[in-house]
């Protein structure tokens, strides 16, 4: 008979191996001796020992699920439970129960993980929703569809949810993205309509431009062109392209008439600078018939050099106060000389200006007697009324004296 320490071989041939509820029958061996019966069971359980060291570091190291290490470990206890090796089978029984454990607590720790996970996805995906829920109201149609697609990336990239939570989720998500589709659609629908009926109106504006391009009634036709403008404006954007080709037409049939109104213009404009300068020679002459030392030749020499004048024509708009304001000046030296003229001459004004004069200077001198009389009796009031009334009288006086003085009397 031969034995170790774990087990032992009988005369039989009969292999047992020692475990903590006494020996168990290994198997039977014939072929040879008792140490190689037990040197043959020694090395399956060395096996069984590589094997379960293995799972252990696949449970610990990698991502093996529990169920299949669970498979794993009924086989290899079922392999120690069968009693096919000799060895201390109680601590390999002891090692799978501890990689139960491991297994049980790492099911534990995916458990918790993954309700962490869906938790997250579930507050991500809210946030989704609420954002899309958000964006379903705005105007901002670009970046708001943009962003609502990068959400729908965003959405397909997170793990998905118990059905009813992830179907109910969706269903928001999707709504939202719709009524802002919906929204988008309608306004965009609404906008051609505007931009259609503004190619239609801006039609007329063109049709109406061409039509006046070719106009010389300069004046009204720019003044109709500035309300063709106004119109232009009020009247929105049409399509893109054809809003590019209406505005090139129009653009092009002001351009038209405003290049020909200025052709027409600068031959005003030169020719009305010549009348200036010819203007401003005549002014010069008209000047130096002042001051009047003969009225009847200095009347003669104005009216010649005015006809003269009326026969140039038009200055330029910002010259014409200027050159006229100074035509004017002579003018009116003349008229001031003619009156003074008249009035030196003229016997009946001499005796009305006299008349009045004496009238006045009696109103003076009675007035003169009342202030000194009021004054000796003590009675300052009335002779400081009186005084006053005094003074305006005087000032009439003295100017009837000096148009008197005018007629040489």
């Amino acid at each position: 008979m031969s034995s170790d320490p774990w087990g032992r071989v009988d005369e039989t041939g009969t292999v047992y191996v020692r475990t903590a509820d006494g020996e168990r029958v290994v198997g039977s061996w014939q072929a040879g001796s008792p140490e190689e019966a037990l040197s043959y069971f020694e090395r399956k359980y060395e096996g069984l020992v590589v094997e379960i060291g293995l799972l252990e570091r696949r449970v610990k190291t990698t991502d093996l699920s529990a169920k299949d290490a669970t498979a794993a470990i009924e086989h290899l206890r079922q392999q120690v439970d069968e009693h096919h090796a000799v060895g201390d089978l109680d601590a390999l029984r002891q090692r799978l129960d501890k990689l139960v454990r491991t297994v049980e607590a790492r099911r534990e720790e995916r458990k918790a993980a993954k309700a962490k996970q869906s938790d997250e996805a579930r507050k991500a995906k809210e946030a989704l929703v609420t954002e899309a829920e958000e964006l379903a109201a705005s105007e901002q149609w670009r970046a708001a569809g943009e962003r609502l697609r990068a959400l729908v990336d965003t959405w397909k990239g997170l793990p998905r949810l118990d059905r009813k939570t992830d179907d109910e989720l969706w269903h928001r998500f999707s709504h939202a993205r719709s009524a802002f589709s919906k929204r988008r659609k309608a306004h965009f629908a609404s906008l051609d309509a505007q931009r259609e009926e503004a190619r239609k109106a801006k039609e007329k504006l063109v049709a109406e431009a061409e039509a006046l391009s070719k106009s010389t009634d300069w004046g009204p036709t720019a003044a109709r062109y500035r309300e063709l403008m106004a119109d232009w404006k009020a009247a929105g954007r049409a399509q893109r392209e054809a809003e590019d080709d209406l505005w090139n037409r129009f653009r092009g049939a002001q351009d038209v008439f405003f290049q020909a109104r200025g052709e027409v213009f600068a031959e005003r404009d030169a020719e009305q600078r010549e009348n200036l300068t010819r203007k401003e020679e005549l002014v010069i002459e008209a000047e130096k018939l002042l001051p009047v030392t003969d009225l009847k030749a200095a009347r003669a020499a104005f009216r010649a050099i005015n006809e003269r004048w009326e026969a140039i024509g038009h200055v330029p708009r910002d010259a014409r106060p200027k050159i006229e304001g100074r035509m004017h000046a002579v003018e009116r030296a003349i008229q001031d000389s003619e009156e003074s003229e008249w009035r030196r001459t003229n016997p009946e004004a001499r005796a009305r200006a006299a008349g009045l004069t004496g009238q006045l200077q009696a109103a003076v001198d009675k007035l003169q007697d009342q202030v000194d009389k009021a004054r000796a009796a003590g009675n300052n009031a009335k002779a400081d009324k009186l005084a006053r009334e005094l003074e305006g009288r005087q000032a009439l006086l003295d100017q009837a004296l000096k148009g008197l003085q005018e007629f040489g009397g």
